[in-house]
């Protein structure tokens, strides 16, 4: 056995000791989750445990080690590291090195190009139909990846191909403009305080101060915003009431007042949710308009707060 290969009949490692390899930590752990990642035989046998290994890898320079040792005859990542640092490179340049190659760059000399099964319906050909704890798995080991920097929400790409033009113009109204007011008409008088009915539920002015195109549609666009969780109805009027005096002048809220003897008024509210803010900022404005002062938008405190 000669100097240059270990116990093991591996290439050395360079002593893991020193001020020069406690900064190249960060580049060690991603040489080992990058090997571990592009070596076919360890991937199809990838479980917790190993991804734990991934993650420990970040702050234990031995893991680190250890981790390239089980993958590194795949992918050549250990033996390239050993020999840029026996021919004079620092540790730390070799790993960065290292591991760009890995993340993207030019394949290793001994990784081996598999070429890629047919997919259909997202299921790939021949392979055995994904079970709901297959993919709940897989969920959770993508909330492990250290490397990972998608912080979008999966339903955002889904939200966007369900979603008219004109509700799009509600949302960016809705973010820039705050919560916009929005009445019941009710039957009211004497009677109206034993057994109050309900003439004509949710008018508002979001059509004309949308600018939407189809303003008939506007109950529907509602219904569709609230399924996606976009916005919430509250039963709580918004703050400034001299929103109400525009509103209740409107020709539709006249014409179901003036439809009974005795008519009433009940103010509401429509809301983004937190939820909806997140995706017009990401979604529907550009990245000024969505670092800039908007209304804050609360979660509801309802339960029950349906169209």
């Amino acid at each position: 056995m000669t100097d240059d290969l270990d116990n093991d009949g591996l290439p050395r490692l360079p002593a893991l000791t020193g001020p020069a390899v406690a900064e190249s930590l960060p580049g060690l752990a991603r040489v080992a989750g990058s090997a571990a990642l592009h070596t076919a035989g360890w991937g199809v046998r990838t479980t917790t445990r190993n991804w734990l290994r991934v993650g420990k890898a970040v702050t234990s320079r031995d893991e680190a080690a250890s981790l390239i040792r089980d993958v590194g005859s795949y992918v050549g990542a250990l033996s390239e590291v050993a020999r840029q640092v026996s021919g004079g490179v620092p540790v730390a340049t070799a790993l960065l090195r290292a591991g760009e190659s890995l993340g993207g760059g030019t394949a290793a000399p001994e990784r081996r190009e598999f070429a890629p099964a047919p997919v259909v319906d997202g299921q790939v050909v021949g392979s055995r139909p994904q079970t709901l704890r297959d993919r709940g798995n897989e969920l959770l080991a993508r909330s492990r990846d250290v490397w990972s920097q998608d912080d979008r929400h999966p339903a955002f790409d889904r939200i966007l191909d369900e979603l008219a033009p004109d509700e799009a113009r509600i949302l960016v109204m809705l973010l820039r403009d705050g919560p916009q007011p929005s009445v019941d008409v009710r039957t009211g008088g004497p009677i109206g305080m034993v057994n109050s009915q309900l003439i004509a539920p949710g008018l508002n002015m979001l059509g004309p101060r949308a600018g939407l195109r189809y303003l008939d549609q506007v109950p529907s666009y509602i219904n569709n915003l609230f399924r996606l969780g976009l916005i919430w109805l509250s039963r709580e009027p918004v703050r400034d009431h001299l929103e109400y005096q525009v509103l209740e002048a409107q020709p539709d809220v006249l014409g179901a007042m003036h439809s009974v003897k005795f008519a009433k008024v009940v103010r509401r509210s429509i809301h983004l949710t937190p939820f909806g803010d997140e995706f017009c900022r990401l979604a529907l404005v550009d990245e000024e308009t969505a670092s800039g002062d908007l209304p804050e938008h609360e979660a509801p405190p309802e339960i029950d707060n349906g169209p």
